[in-house]
């Protein structure tokens, strides 16, 4: 009972203001994203409005948006554009059962891997996406739109000081959207982004055939958004985390999404993920519980079939402003000053996590060109963190090796270099109590010393390896038998 007060009505007046705004702002991004994927806007709208209510429910992470995104609208291109909607309501489906076994066998736990380096990298990068997709709306339009757009930023900035019992962004769709009726101003408003639509969604089942050709037209798509998805979902989840300074189920999270999907196919939506722009602006406008995820599905519905009228008269500057906020607000300019503190290989990973997701529009890729580049600096790091001593004993005739470190794929070439094979000794004594060997390169280097000393005659002996090597040294060392030479050369 506790957990459910806490998630539920611990924040209930911000939470319902959040929610507000967050619906708002959620109306022009889903007929956008439903115009990028190829579909009608009431595609991306009721997606939304099913992904934000269902999410409140069954997702691991309070307070976090998840809607139609951008991302994965991009992901479905060539879906819609070859085979149709109906395929993509399967394809949604399909993405939702994936999502829910990946929960299943708890693969949120994979964010462990995922540095802060990547992490920084990816806010930056969307920050920058969501800057430049307002760039259209202020291209080619009148200076009304400049003015609109600026005292947007104003009042979203200065309000606060008045009061922070009403979100500052939702003051400035209100006013700015008095004063562009008032003025009668031609301005773009979100009725010309797309027709909204006049009814509630319908429960329906894809009409597609039911049989091993359409899945293996729709699997590899589904694959594709549950990665994104997942991924989106998953790092928006830690930024939450660290907004709001507590913790979410990473693995619950995957399963949320799952189910939130295949309620958004069957009610004619697509496929959704976490919204790291949507999610800022509810955290900052106060939102840290469930109801403000869903408040913002609802009122989401209720504005667009109810108070349609109304929304389309709401000014695209009015939003813009908005997002320009969320973007400031998302970048992490602490990152900048931290470019000549951090060490180079940090600031290398989330500049390359920036321009690659910026580049391709792909989060996906971005993330996983980080998460690449995190794990060969760490391997660099790890494989000269290497030491091999030497001493003489027992008057010269035996040499001992003392190896300090980590022998793995990174380090064996420099564990193999470090014993002088040349030098005539009759007996040499391998100390490896402070080392480990990871894996079948390791194994593999030891071997290679071990014979390359035999073959000059020299007795050896390994002494001191932990459980774990041992085990690993039992099963795929092969130095010990007699075809060691011929093993090690490949013949």
């Amino acid at each position: 009972m506790k957990s459910l007060h806490q998630d539920w009505f611990s924040n209930v007046r911000n939470d319902l203001l959040a929610g507000l705004v967050v619906a708002l702002a959620l109306i022009p991004e889903a007929i956008a994203f439903s115009i990028i994927a190829g579909v009608d806007p009431k595609v991306g709208l009721y997606a939304s409005f099913c992904i934000a209510t269902v999410i409140a429910f069954t997702g691991g992470r309070p307070g976090m948006i998840s809607a139609a995104t951008g991302a994965m609208a991009l992901v479905m291109v060539t879906l819609v554009k070859d085979h149709g909607l109906q395929y993509l309501l399967a394809a949604t489906l399909l993405t939702g059962v994936l999502q829910i076994c990946a929960g299943w066998l708890r693969l949120g736990v994979l964010m462990r891997f995922v540095s802060r380096s990547v992490v920084t990298g990816f806010v930056n990068a969307l920050a920058i996406l969501i800057f430049m997709a307002q760039l259209p709306e202020l291209i080619n339009v009148t200076w009304h739109v400049y003015a609109m757009t600026a005292a947007g930023l104003g009042i979203i900035y200065l309000f606060p000081y008045v009061t922070k019992a009403v979100p500052s962004p939702l003051v400035t769709i209100v006013v700015l959207t008095g004063v562009s009726l008032a003025l009668g101003l031609d301005i773009r408003t979100v009725g010309d982004m797309g027709e909204l639509p006049d009814s509630l969604p319908i429960f329906l089942l894809p009409d597609v055939p039911l049989n091993i050709e359409t899945l293996a037209i729709i699997f590899p798509y589904s694959l594709t958004l549950m990665v994104v998805g997942l991924l989106e979902s998953l790092m928006t989840a830690t930024i939450v985390d660290d907004l709001t300074d507590t913790s979410s189920n990473k693995n619950r999270e995957c399963v949320g999404q799952g189910v939130a999907n295949i309620a958004s196919g069957f009610l004619g939506g697509m496929a959704g993920c976490a919204m790291i722009g949507q999610s800022v602006i509810n955290v900052k406008s106060g939102g840290r519980g469930r109801l403000s995820t869903l408040t913002a599905g609802v009122v989401l519905l209720i504005l667009v079939v109810f108070l349609g009228d109304w929304v389309r008269q709401i000014p695209m500057a009015a939003l813009v402003a908005v997002m320009i906020m969320v973007s400031i607000g998302t970048f992490n300019w602490g990152s900048i000053r931290n470019l000549r503190e951090h060490p180079p290989s940090s600031s290398i990973v989330m500049l390359a996590t920036v321009a690659v997701t910026v580049f391709t529009h792909d989060l996906a890729q971005g993330v996983l060109v980080g998460v690449l580049l995190s794990g060969f600096f760490f391997a660099h790091k790890v494989g000269k963190v290497l030491h091999v001593g030497a001493r003489s004993e027992d008057e010269g005739r035996m040499r001992i090796y003392t190896v300090t470190g980590q022998v793995f794929f990174a380090s064996a070439d420099r564990f193999i270099a470090s014993f002088d094979f040349k030098e005539v000794i009759e007996k040499v004594r391998i100390d490896v109590s402070r080392a480990h060997f990871w894996d079948i390169t390791a194994v593999s280097a030891i071997d290679k010393v071990v014979v390359k000393f035999r073959r000059e005659g020299t007795e050896v002996e390994v002494i001191g390896l932990n459980q774990a090597s041992a085990t690993m040294l039992d099963r795929f060392a092969v130095h010990d038998k007699p075809d060691a030479v011929d093993q090690l050369m490949g013949h």
